[in-house]
C-alpha cells in the first residue's frame, strides 16, 4: 500500500523528521486559508501516488494565499500519469535551499536486511543516480537486532561530504527514518529531498512510504490511510476479491495461481515475443466466483487482445478451474481468443470439460505462450 506524501511525512515526524508545516486542502477555498495559516509562501503539491508531479506541474510555488488559491485551482482535477488530482499539499516553502540529498530505507531481498541509501544527488530520479553516477549512492545494512548504528550514519554523511556540523542532525534523522520504516511494518521509506536550508538545518521536503500489506491486520490505523479513490478500479476490486492483481502494459492477460508461476508465466511470454499485460494470481483455492472476478478483470484492459490461463492443479482442482472458466464466459461476453494450459490434480477431466466448450488448450506452458502470442498478433478487436 502506497501513501501520499503528506502521510508518509506525518508518519515520519512522528519519528523525529522535522518536515515543513503544512496541510491538505481539496478545494482552492481551503487551500488560501491554509497558505493564510502557514505564512502567505507556500508551496501547493498535488497529492497523487505516483512521480513526476514537478514535471506534469503538479508543484507549484505560491507567494501570498491569492497566489495559492490559483495555484490550487490549476493543480486540482489535472490528470498526472493516469491519477486525478483530488487534493493538494499546502507546505511552507524552504527558508533557502543550499543543498538536496537523498535518504531512503528500504529491504535488499538478497541480503534479508534492511538497506540505508544515501546520495548527494537529491532531488532527482534515484534510478537516473544509480545508472549514470552510481559512484555518488552509498550504501549500509541494518542488523534488526542492533538497529542503526552510528558508525553507519558517520559511514553515510561523510561519504556525501557533509559538513561536519551535520553530522549529529544528520544521525537523528537517519534514526528516525528507519524507525518510521520499522514500526510501520514499510517495504520503503524515502526522503527525496532532503535539504539543507540556509539556516543550516536539515529539512524533509518530500516524503514516500509503501506499507507491506501482509502487515495490515496488525496496523488498523495504516489500514485507514489506504485512498482507495486514487487505486485503479481493476485493483480494487481485485483485493475485494481475494485476488492479487498488477497492471503491466503489454497484450496478453495472464491468469495463473501461485505468485512463482505467474512470474514463469510472464517471462515465457517474453521469450515468445509477447508482452505480460497484468500479473494475477488467483491463488490456492479457485472457485466460479473468483475466476469470473479475475476474468473480467483482465478483460477491463482495452490493451489485451488474448487470454492465458495456466493453472497448475496442487490444492486448487483442474475441473473445478475449468468449469470456473467455462461459467465465467457465459457471464463475461468477449470475443478475445483464450488459451488454457492445465497440469496436476483432475487436470485431465478439466481438459475434456474445455474441450467440450470448444476452448483453446495446450499441454505444455511453452506451447500455451507460442499460441497466446500468436493469438494476440492476430486478434482484430
Amino acid at each position: 500500500m502506497n501513501l501520499h506524501e503528506y502521510q508518509a511525512k506525518r508518519l515520519f515526524a512522528e519519528h523525529g523528521v522535522p518536515i515543513p508545516r503544512g496541510d491538505v486542502a481539496v478545494s482552492p477555498d481551503e487551500a488560501r486559508s491554509v497558505a493564510r495559516e502557514m505564512g502567505n509562501k507556500v508551496v501547493v503539491k498535488a497529492q497523487v501516488l505516483t512521480g513526476g508531479r514537478g514535471k506534469a506541474g503538479g508543484i507549484k510555488l505560491a507567494n501570498n494565499p491569492d497566489e495559492a488559491e490559483e495555484r490550487a485551482r490549476e493543480i486540482l482535477g489535472m490528470d498526472i500519469k493516469g491519477f486525478t488530482v483530488h487534493k493538494v499539499l499546502i507546505d511552507q516553502q524552504a527558508p533557502g535551499i543550499e543543498q538536496e540529498l537523498y535518504l531512503a530505507v528500504l529491504i535488499d531481498r538478497a541480503k534479508r536486511l534492511p538497506m540505508m541509501m544515501a546520495s548527494a544527488a537529491g532531488g532527482i530520479d534515484i534510478e537516473e543516480v544509480a545508472a549514470t553516477t552510481p559512484e555518488k549512492i552509498f550504501r549500509i545494512y541494518i542488523d534488526p537486532t542492533l538497529g542503526l548504528r552510528g558508525y553507519q550514519t558517520t559511514y553515510l554523511a561523510a561519504g556525501m561530504d557533509l559538513p561536519r556540523d551535520l553530522w549529529r542532525q544528520f544521525h537523528q534523522i537517519a534514526v528516525g527514518l528507519y524507525n518510521a520504516f520499522r514500526h510501520n511494518d514499510a517495504s520503503l521509506a524515502e526522503i527525496n529531498p532532503l535539504v539543507i536550508t540556509s539556516k543550516g538545518n536539515l529539512l524533509a521536503l518530500d516524503g514516500k512510504m509503501s506499507i507491506d500489506d501482509n502487515a495490515l491486520y496488525r496496523r488498523p490505523k495504516l489500514a485507514e490511510m489506504r485512498d482507495t479513490q486514487e487505486e485503479p478500479a481493476a485493483e480494487r476490486e481485485a483485493r475485494a476479491s481475494g485476488l492479487t492483481y498488477i497492471k503491466l502494459d503489454g497484450e496478453i492477460g495472464c491468469m495463473v495461481n501461485g505468485a512463482g508461476l505467474a512470474m514463469a508465466t510472464m517471462d515465457i511470454i517474453k521469450l515468445y515475443g509477447g508482452e505480460p499485460a497484468n500479473f494475477l494470481d488467483i491463488g490456492g483455492n479457485a472457485t466460479t466466483e473468483s475466476v469470473t472476478a479475475a476474468l473480467r478483470i483482465i478483460l477491463s484492459d482495452p490493451n489485451v487482445k488474448a487470454v492465458l490461463f495456466n493453472i497448475f492443479g496442487g490444492i486448487v482442482r483442474g475441473d473445478e478451474v475449468a468449469r470456473g472458466i467455462v461459467a465465467a464466459l457465459e457471464q463475461v461476453e468477449t470475443d478475445v481468443p483464450m488459451v488454457v494450459r492445465l497440469l496436476g490434480t483432475n487436470a485431465e477431466e478439466g481438459m475434456r470439460i474445455l474441450a467440450d466448450a470448444n476452448m483453446e488448450t495446450a499441454t505444455t506452458l511453452s506451447e500455451a505462450a507460442q499460441k497466446a502470442v500468436a493469438a494476440a498478433e492476430g486478434y482484430a478487436g
